[in-house]
C-alpha cells in the first residue's frame, strides 16, 4: 500500500502518464458500475479529480449517495503495472473548480478536453493508494 499523499517516485510517474483508468461507483443497490475515464492525481492535496458530464450515471450514483459522497476507486493499468485510488467522491460545479480539473486533464494527456457546458468534477478525497508501478 502506498501514502496517498506521499507515493513513490514510481507511483507519482504512472499517474502522470496518459493512461485511460476505469471509476468504479456503487449503484443505489449496492451493485458496482465500472467506466472507463481520464482521471488525474493531485498527490500534495491528496485528490484524484475526474471530469464529466454532470448528467452522467456516475454523477448521479455519488449524488444518490448523499452530501458526504459516495465511496469510489479508480484505477489503471499498463501491463504488469497497476494503480488504484480509493476514497470518497463529491460533485464539484463551481467554475474555477471546473477550469482547474480541465487544465489538469489537459496537462496529462496532452489535449484539452471537448467543449462541454454542462461538466463537473468528481472529486474525490483519497484515503488509500495501492499498486505496483
Amino acid at each position: 500500500m502506498a501514502d496517498v499523499r506521499n507515493p513513490s517516485p514510481e507511483y507519482v510517474a504512472f499517474w502522470r502518464e496518459s493512461h485511460l483508468s476505469t471509476l468504479t461507483t456503487p449503484r443505489p443497490d449496492g451493485t458496482p458500475h465500472v467506466v472507463p475515464v481520464c482521471v488525474t492525481y493531485d498527490p500534495e492535496a491528496g485528490i484524484a479529480r475526474v471530469i464529466t458530464d454532470g448528467g452522467s450515471r456516475k454523477v448521479a450514483h455519488i449524488r444518490a449517495a448523499g452530501p458526504d459522497g459516495a465511496r469510489v476507486a479508480v484505477c489503471q493499468i499498463d501491463r504488469a503495472r497497476w494503480a488504484t485510488l480509493e476514497g470518497r467522491a463529491v460533485i464539484r460545479t463551481e467554475p474555477e473548480t471546473v477550469r482547474d480539473a480541465e487544465a489538469r486533464h489537459e496537462e496529462r494527456y496532452g489535449r484539452p478536453p471537448r467543449i462541454n457546458p454542462t461538466r463537473v468534477v468528481i472529486e474525490i478525497t483519497l484515503d488509500r493508494a495501492l499498486g505496483k508501478a
